[in-house]
């Protein structure tokens, strides 16, 4: 049985995640929502879908899943409305704008026992699963640290979403969430978050160094910029090696293994396509299991991101709010 897909948004994030169903048989987007009949049409012409909806026309169409594309600020009220129509929904990362928001989405799914997962397609690359599994069977040792960078440098314009505070641009939100996340998947949640940062004209942030901290010593240092190109690596560190998950981190092909008193191990995981595949097969593994939440992108460890995030933020002294969505 084919699962039914249908976008939310007619942006470069929307086409990208499209182009991968390619890769993944069994799914097949068969409608998109924009805000006008007119944009949705247009995107639909272009990239082959057969229906075309206003949001609301989205949400009361024949789709099983819907994937949430917009600006991050727009994300709740649509992800709420889904929930509320009986979709399962896939949200784009980062979650929402605030963990307030995020809060309403999680408390919503749950309560209405829908599918709802954060699209943190990472997690689900070949090579992050792999880097999972070494972890997990003692390879390096006792986890203690996660070092992360994610810089791509953009030249400023105000007058583009990516730098535009109400539309939830900026560094933190758009680039630290992979970073954020990366060091979330392995050490969980911490207890504090120092963070430090520069900010454009128009005050949205252009980069953060962020520092996480655990009650048992653990820790992760993370940087993301929207100023200057950087690597792109992670590591994550054990007391017996290391394990790098190689740049671009947040859709690698290659991790390279270190244990302690031996050669590196380069191990190549290329993606199928571009790497989005991966996550929406999770979500019809999750769906044909009866699951609401994924156990590789559980909702838990969204809040503790969406958490992380917000404190970044608010030492940056930015203070994201929820947009609204007519639906």
């Amino acid at each position: 049985m084919t699962t039914r897909w249908g976008i939310a948004g007619t942006g470069a994030m929307a086409a990208a995640f499209l182009a991968d169903f390619a890769h993944a048989p069994g799914h097949r987007v068969v409608a998109v929502g924009s805000r006008t009949q007119q944009r949705a049409g247009e995107f639909a012409e272009v990239h082959g879908i057969d229906h075309a909806h206003t949001h609301a026309g989205l949400l009361a169409a024949d789709v099983d899943v819907v994937y949430v594309a917009t600006p991050h600020p727009q994300h709740r009220d649509l992800a709420l409305a889904a929930i509320a129509a009986g979709k399962a929904v896939v949200v784009e990362k980062a979650f929402t704008a605030t963990l307030a928001g995020a809060r309403e989405v999680v408390w919503a799914a749950r309560s209405a026992q829908v599918f709802c997962m954060e699209a943190m397609w990472t997690r689900f690359q070949p090579a992050v699963v792999r880097a999972r599994e070494l972890v997990a069977a003692g390879e390096i040792g006792e986890v203690i640290g996660v070092q992360a960078d994610l810089g791509a440098f953009r030249a400023y314009d105000e007058d583009s979403r990516l730098f535009a505070p109400e539309l939830g641009g900026g560094a933190t939100l758009d680039l630290g969430v992979y970073a954020v996340s990366i060091a979330q998947h392995f050490l969980g949640t911490p207890v504090s978050v120092t963070a430090h940062g520069t900010r454009y004209p128009n005050g949205a942030d252009a980069s953060a160094a962020i520092h996480l901290a655990y009650a048992d010593g653990r820790a992760a240092s993370l940087w993301c910029s929207l100023a200057a190109e950087t690597p792109g690596r992670a590591v994550v560190i054990g007391t017996g090696g290391s394990v790098e998950i190689a740049p671009r981190f947040h859709h690698p092909d290659t991790i390279v293994v270190r244990r302690n008193g031996e050669a590196a191990e380069a191990v190549a995981l290329p993606p199928a396509g571009r790497g989005y595949s991966h996550q929406v097969l999770e979500v019809g593994r999750c769906l044909d299991a009866g699951l609401t939440e994924s156990p590789v992108m559980p909702l838990e460890d969204t809040l503790g991101v969406q958490w992380v995030l917000e404190e970044t933020l608010t030492q940056l002294g930015i203070t994201a709010v929820e947009g609204r969505v007519e639906i």
